[in-house]
């Protein structure tokens, strides 16, 4: 291929920066160059700038724009993630209180007094911070899970817990239907059914009371396992959320009250009391007149993945995460607020929850009649704090100097984003950060190189080796956990003792533990362990998502490289052969017939055929598809760049019908693209058999961007409040500052260098990445992530 590319590069127009992240053209390698191992394999000590470089990551629509440097999230509060619904709205956390609706409660000797106890005002939920309790009931040592207002007015007088449970004020006599009775009857005896309903009872008058209070009750051991199973679906739905049944091992069942924090003041008893039988927490008339059986709440996490919170929460319901729905996933290190929903839940249970969240909050809750599915949102906005930042060209200037200039450079860059948008590529989080790229193990997948492939699951680098065994001179940090990977995987390698290297390995290396397993498991058939070259059956082991990350990255790097080409040729022209979606221009062609029913992934983005089947065109309504413009349409001034999808390699998509689409077996067809044929991606493992998707070439913002500057010399100074901090303040918690620390106090006549920093608030589509949008802003190497230990001994 041509090497104009390379000539034509722009080396003066990118942002001068540190010695360590410096490139000038001759040394840099370009996507375009002939690959060889410095592409495939990437160096122990490798910048933010190889890496993109490696990923095919290369150019910019504003090239001549002065770039700067920043730190991005030295603190997880310099990182604001809020999403943004179908309806255009940013999702702010408001409020971690149930509101009440004011309803009769028969339990209560003075309703009126107790509807103006606020259940959730104790709610506390970032320990580290030292929240303090709220104003309200300052006697109460006990956090309540949106119980009622009768039940605060019971507590009231500031006693123990043990105190209440031994003291009850009112008895209320447990009561089942004609055709409960018989079920329990049936299931357990008469005899277990009456202690049952005691325990009940009891639990009812004692609401405070901690579940070692009550006395447990165990059956008869019950053989068949289908009575067993109705016995706790009965109990479930008799006493929603008072009682805990397990089974022994004798097949008995063993009953026990829930703990005071997973007990509802609904649970059957309020309804009962009213005459109402048919309210009952599980029924459907009762859901209806909430609004739905689907309660939608949002969720404010600090420093978590999103499936750490969603994981717990299933905990508590022992219904594990797949119980809760969302529309995607959201970053680790940020704070970030986002819509969950838990089918068949109430308000209650849930808010109970910020008790024991660390870090997080769940709140503003709604009951509807729908579910949440991944995509089910408009995008993100991004509230984004880059610290020490430096500018080019700024050699020489004052602190009021630089901080107008910095105005001047980011406000022309901002306004040029605004308008223009970005290269939509996949961001470096796709890639992954270990010795072998995940393209690079998706690329041998391809290949059927599965022994490889395996391999590369199992490199380690020689500085994390190093780094573990005490040998090291160099003054790279590297973590704990990676010193351990590296000494595993080379006890592995070296010596095949798995069962060791399996103790030495952190758990939460998923694929390399799964694949070390198989390999060094014994036949459970022939007993002998002849499973050591079994690379397919290893590659199973590792969990279906993370198999599928492999190779969807190799097509983000194919994608990404075809960009930059596409982008070097043709720029934001519109040329014959460029291929639109076709659902999304119906109007422009008169075909008004076809519905869009797009599926659509956890990023956002399309997925052309997931299912990977043979007919490649059954019921090809249900997926998004693609049409090549012919040149009188691409002339028309109809469509815009911005209209333009390019494909992720497939059996199942289009290729555009010009030169890009022969750059597309130009560069698959290569050594660094593996050699493969983008018309040929079926493969005999329907796991690696592609289909395809589509993803537009460029990105503009959902709306203008905004942005700040200051000037800062404390170095953990906040420049931004959190949808926690606001709530908090409302409430009269924490105050202004109360998040900075290790502030340093200035020795008289000591005057510290002032720093740059730069807020940009950016709003961007569900499959665009934030950290792509900053490097069109800032230019080559301008994000500097803050490291507080490096990983890249890995």
């Amino acid at each position: 291929m041509s090497d104009d590319r390379e000539t034509n590069a722009r080396p003066a127009k990118r942002a001068r920066l540190d010695d360590s992240a410096a490139h000038t053209p001759s040394t840099a390698v370009t996507p375009q160059a002939t690959p060889g191992s410095a592409l495939n394999a990437p160096s122990q000590i490798e910048t933010d700038y190889d890496r993109e470089v490696r990923a095919g990551i290369a150019e910019y629509i504003c090239p001549n724009n002065l770039g700067f440097t920043g730190v991005l999230k030295q603190r997880y509060t310099d990182f604001l993630v809020n999403e943004i619904g179908l309806n255009g709205q940013v999702l702010h956390l408001k409020s971690t209180q149930v509101e009440k609706k004011k309803k009769k409660d028969v339990r209560a000797e003075a309703p009126a007094e107790s509807e103006e106890v606020k259940p959730e005002e104790k709610i506390e939920i970032r320990e580290e911070y030292g929240a303090n309790a709220a104003p309200a009931a300052p006697k109460e040592e006990k956090p309540v899970e949106a119980e009622p207002a009768a039940k605060a007015e019971e507590t009231n007088d500031g006693e123990e817990t043990f105190a209440i449970a031994d003291a009850p004020k009112k008895e209320v006599k447990e009561e089942l239907s004609e055709e409960d009775t018989k079920l329990l009857y049936s299931i357990f005896g008469e005899d277990t059914t009456k202690q049952i309903v005691a325990l009940v009872q009891s639990i009812r008058n004692r609401e405070e009371a901690k579940a070692r209070t009550f006395k447990a009750v165990t059956s008869a051991p019950i053989l068949d396992k289908e009575t067993r199973t109705n016995a706790h679906k009965s109990l479930r739905r008799m006493f929603p959320n008072l009682l805990e049944t397990s089974m022994e091992s004798d097949q008995s069942i063993r009953i026990k009250a829930n703990p005071p924090a997973e007990r509802k003041s609904k649970g059957g008893r309020g309804d009962k009391a009213n005459g109402d039988q048919g309210k009952h927490r599980g029924g459907q008339l009762a859901w209806e007149e909430l609004g739905g059986e689907y309660l939608h709440f949002s969720l404010y996490k600090e420093n978590k993945d999103t499936m750490e919170v969603v994981g717990f929460l299933g905990s508590k319901l022992n219904s594990g995460a797949k119980a809760f729905a969302f529309a995607g996933t959201k970053d680790r290190r940020a704070c970030t607020v986002q819509r969950l929903c838990v089918k068949r839940q109430t308000a209650e249970r849930i808010a109970g929850f910020n008790r024991s969240l660390f870090n997080a909050a769940v709140g503003d809750f709604e009951y509807r009649k729908n579910d949440l599915k991944l995509g089910d949102l408009m995008g993100n906005e991004f509230t984004i704090t880059l610290r020490d930042c430096k500018f080019q060209n700024e050699e020489g200037m004052n602190a009021i100097q630089r901080q107008a200039f910095a105005n001047d450079v980011v406000g022309k860059a901002i306004r040029d984003f605004s308008e223009k948008g970005f290269i939509n590529y996949y961001g470096l989080q796709r890639f992954g950060s270990f010795a072998a790229s995940t393209d690079q193990v998706g690329r041998k997948m391809l290949q059927d190189d599965l022994k490889g492939a395996v391999d590369d699951l199992l490199n380690y680098s020689e500085v994390a080796l190093a780094a573990a065994e005490g040998t090291s001179n160099s003054n790279i940090l590297v973590s704990q956990d990676d010193r351990n990977r590296a000494k595993a995987l080379h006890l592995w390698r070296t010596e095949g003792k798995g069962p060791a290297a399996l103790e030495l390995l952190p758990r939460k290396f998923t694929a390399e533990r799964n694949i070390i397993q198989h390999l060094s498991s014994r036949n459970s058939k022939s007993g002998r362990h002849d499973r050591k070259a079994d690379w397919q059956g290893a590659l199973m082991t590792i969990p279906r998502t993370l198999r599928l990350m492999y190779v969807h990255a190799y097509q983000s790097l194919v994608w990404n490289v075809v960009a930059g080409k596409r982008w070097a040729t043709h720029g934001d022209k519109v040329v014959a052969g460029d291929l639109v979606l076709v659902n999304e221009h119906l109007d422009k062609t008169g075909n008004a017939s076809s519905t869009a029913n797009t599926a659509i992934d956890q990023d956002g983005e399309f997925i052309i055929n997931p299912s990977g089947t043979e007919n490649a065109n059954a019921v090809a309504e249900d997926f998004e598809r693609a049409r090549a413009l012919t040149n009188t349409e691409a002339e028309s001034g109809q469509y815009t760049v911005y209209d333009v999808v390019l494909p992720q390699p497939g059996f199942d998509v289009e290729y555009p019908k010009n030169s890009i689409g022969e750059f597309y077996k130009e560069f698959m067809g290569s050594e660094r693209g593996g050699g493969l044929d983008p018309h040929n991606m079926r493969r005999s493992w329907r796991e690696v058999s592609l289909s395809g998707g589509y993803r537009k070439f460029l990105a503009k913002p959902l709306r203008p961007l905004e942005f700040e500057v200051h000037s800062y010399t404390k170095e953990d100074q906040q420049f931004v409040e959190t949808d926690l901090d606001k709530i908090k303040k409302a409430r009269g918690g924490a105050k202004e500052g109360e998040r900075e620390s290790g502030d340093v106090t200035m020795e008289e006549g000591e005057e510290e260098e002032k720093k740059i920093a730069v807020v940009v608030k950016l709003q961007l589509g569900s499959s665009q990445y934030a950290t792509m949008a900053l490097r069109e802003l800032m230019k080559a190497g301008g994000v500097k992530a803050y490291k507080p230990e490096f990983m890249g001994g890995r």
